[in-house]
């Protein structure tokens, strides 16, 4: 706690950091949250480098390591980065995403198409807000991890969700995309963010009816009655649905950009299927 806490006055006092929350999350092994103001979204990327150098280094100050991987640990909750986003007028004055007069969550149909977008693209969106090997240790179903592409108002099994604890209050609505870790790069993973959702609000994509059962409960039958589909299993997939599924990215993410990527990423993973898994002596050792 008090590490920290030291990080949070050195983001605020030398950082201008306008930190909003910090506490205590639910893994056992020292898990923490930070969560700071919103901004636009290069001032984010930005914020969310600058806070994973000072926390690494505050904590090096102290003898420890601080890791932002998904999963370091089996058995207990991996670490994500829920990014929560809103779309405004150009002259910043009102929140497109808030509806008053919407019973469910005062969200707006603009709002309601852009989560249509986002759960439309969020297999191909999965190779770069999860980027590495280890953030689909984090994506398997329980320990709090999003992997089911619905949405919902308060549902934390959704991997979307429009918080709904200030009611009729615009500046504080948004959507919230829990799959997102902090692993990767932040600048990719907000514009691709912003390239599903704004390829929904062009295609007027109907996100479907949000879902606020349990849906680690459900059968594998009612979620398909429900249309709600899996993240991939591994990087190795999401790669294969980002090659067949990048055209919402193109105004933003030329064609070269996305090959080179494509290929590092593949180049990474023939790099880790050549060491064999600790795990693998534990089940074969004696094979």
């Amino acid at each position: 706690m008090g590490i920290r806490l030291e990080a949070v006055d050195a983001l605020t006092n030398n950082f201008g950091f306008r930190i909003e929350a910090t506490h205590h999350e639910v893994a056992t092994a020292g898990q923490g949250e930070i969560n700071f103001g919103f901004t636009t979204l290069t001032d984010a990327a930005d914020k969310v480098q600058t806070l994973k150098y000072v926390v690494k280094n505050v904590a090096a100050a102290h003898g420890m390591v601080a890791t932002f991987m998904p999963k370091p640990l089996h058995g207990d909750n991996g670490t994500g980065m829920h990014t929560h986003f809103s779309l405004w007028s150009n002259d910043g004055k009102k929140n497109l995403m808030y509806a008053p007069e919407d019973d469910y969550a005062e969200i707006s149909e603009l709002g309601r198409h852009a989560i249509g977008g986002i759960l439309r693209h969020a297999k191909a969106l999965s190779a770069i807000s999860n980027s590495t090997a280890n953030s689909y240790r984090r994506l398997i179903p329980g320990f709090e991890a999003p992997v089911y592409t619905a949405w919902s108002r308060a549902n934390r099994s959704a991997i979307l969700r429009v918080p709904a604890y200030y009611k009729g209050m615009e500046k504080a609505k948004r959507i919230e995309y829990r799959a997102p870790d902090a692993s990767g790069n932040p600048y990719l993973t907000f514009a691709a963010l912003l390239m599903a959702a704004m390829d929904g609000i062009k295609r007027k994509e109907d996100p479907g009816a949000p879902v606020n059962e349990n849906i680690y409960h459900l059968s594998a039958d009612r979620r398909r009655e429900l249309g709600i589909r899996e993240l991939p299993r591994s990087l190795d997939d999401a790669l294969d649905e980002l090659e067949s599924d990048r055209e919402f990215l193109k105004p933003v993410f030329d064609s070269s950009l996305l090959d080179t990527y494509i290929e590092l990423k593949r180049d990474e993973l023939r790099s880790l299927a050549q060491y064999p898994h600790p795990m693998e002596l534990y089940y074969y050792m004696d094979s």
